[in-house]
C-alpha cells in the first residue's frame, strides 16, 4: 500500500491521481466527473495571463469553478512577469487553492509567444516569471514543464534546480519534449533525474492508461503522484481505479458499455448545464469519440453524433444506441 496523502505547500491532497490541464477537456463539466471520480487534485484549463490582464470575456469564464472541486490548480500561461503575477493574483481571488504556470505547453500559437515550452529555452526568463507569481500570491505557485525544446537541448534537470530557487512549492513534468508533442514514448528517467536534484514535490505526467502505470512511474521515479491527461480523455474511472490500485493492490475492471455511454450523457448534461445547449451539443463530439472508442459500431454511431443540431437528438441518438448495446 502506498501513502495517499503529501502536500504542495499549505495545501493537503488526499490521493496520487491527478487531473492534467488540457484546453477543450479540463473544463468544469469534466472536473466535476474526475473530482467524483477521485481525482485528488483537477486543474483547469490553462488562462491567458494576458487575457485576464485585458479582461477577455472567454477567459473569465475559464475562471469559474464549485465548491465540490476544491483543491483546485488553476494553470495560467505568459512570459511576461508582470501580467503573470496579475494573472495569479485573479486566479487566486477566483478561488484557486493553487497557481499553476504553463512552461510545457507545444502548441504553435503558444510557443510563437514565446509561452509555454518556449520558456525552457530562456530558463532566467522563466525563472522571473515563476518568482513573480510566487510574490504576487499567498496560495501555493507550481510549475509545469516538459524535458526540453527537442532531444539536442533536454535541460529539465537544471532548469527545475532553477525554477525551485524561485520560491514555487512542485513542479510537474512530462517525459517528451516540445518538438516530440505528444508522439512517441515518454522518458521517465527525466522525472527520476528532477526528483533527486529537487526538494520540492515532483509531478510525474507522460503515458499513464492504466493503474499499473502510475504505480510504476512513482516505483521508477520516486516522484510525488502521477498527472493523466490523454489517458483521461473519455476516462473519468482511471482516477478511481489508480486510487484502488495504490490502495489494495487490487485492479478495478474498467467501466462497461453502458457504463461509458451514461456517462457520456452525464457529460453532455453538464456542458449544456455551464456553457449552453448550443456550445455543448458542439463540444460533446470531440468527448464522444474518447467514450465511444472501442465499443461495438463505434464509427457509425460517432458519425451520427457529428451531425447532430439539438439536445433532443443528441439524447434520441444515445438512447437509440443504449438500446443496441442491451441487445448484444
Amino acid at each position: 500500500m502506498i501513502e495517499q496523502t503529501w502536500s504542495i505547500g499549505t495545501v493537503t491532497i488526499d490521493g496520487k491521481a491527478i487531473l492534467a490541464p488540457m484546453a477543450g477537456v479540463s473544463d468544469i463539466a469534466y472536473r466535476l466527473l474526475a473530482k467524483e471520480h477521485k481525482a485528488a487534485l483537477v486543474c483547469t484549463e490553462m488562462v491567458s495571463a494576458m487575457g485576464i490582464k485585458y479582461k477577455n470575456e472567454r477567459t473569465n469564464e475559464l475562471l469559474r469553478m464549485e465548491d465540490v472541486e476544491h483543491p483546485v490548480s488553476m494553470q495560467i500561461f505568459g512570459s511576461n512577469p508582470e501580467a503573470i503575477a496579475l494573472g495569479a493574483k485573479v486566479v487566486e481571488a477566483a478561488g484557486a487553492d493553487i497557481v499553476d504556470i504553463n512552461m510545457g505547453c507545444p502548441v504553435k500559437k503558444v510557443v510563437s509567444s514565446g509561452d509555454g515550452s518556449a520558456l525552457m529555452k530562456h530558463p532566467d526568463l522563466a525563472a522571473r516569471v515563476a518568482e513573480a507569481a510566487v510574490k504576487a500570491v499567498k496560495v501555493p505557485v507550481t510549475v509545469k514543464m516538459r524535458i526540453g525544446w527537442d532531444s539536442d537541448s533536454i535541460n529539465v534537470v537544471d532548469f527545475a534546480k532553477r525554477i525551485e530557487s524561485t520560491g514555487v512549492a512542485a513542479i510537474a513534468v512530462h517525459g517528451r519534449t516540445k518538438e516530440q508533442m505528444y508522439s512517441g514514448q515518454a522518458d521517465w528517467s527525466y522525472i527520476k533525474a528532477v526528483k533527486e536534484v529537487v526538494n520540492i514535490p515532483v509531478i510525474g505526467n507522460g503515458d499513464i492508461v492504466e493503474p499499473s502505470d502510475a504505480k510504476r512511474m512513482l516505483d521508477e521515479t520516486g516522484c510525488d503522484a502521477v498527472m493523466i491527461g490523454r489517458g483521461a480523455q473519455g476516462n473519468p474511472w482511471i482516477f478511481e481505479r489508480i486510487h484502488h490500485y495504490l490502495l489494495t493492490g487490487d485492479i478495478l475492471p474498467g467501466p462497461t458499455y453502458m457504463e461509458r455511454i451514461d456517462m457520456l450523457l452525464t457529460h453532455f448534461q453538464l456542458l449544456c448545464h455551464y456553457k449552453g445547449a448550443a456550445l455543448g451539443v458542439k463540444e460533446i463530439r470531440t468527448h464522444a469519440g474518447w467514450y465511444l472508442r472501442g465499443l461495438p459500431e463505434s464509427a457509425y454511431w460517432r458519425n451520427r453524433i457529428n451531425t447532430i443540431h439539438t439536445v433532443k437528438s443528441f439524447e434520441r441518438e444515445i438512447e437509440a444506441y443504449r438500446n443496441l448495446l442491451k441487445d448484444m
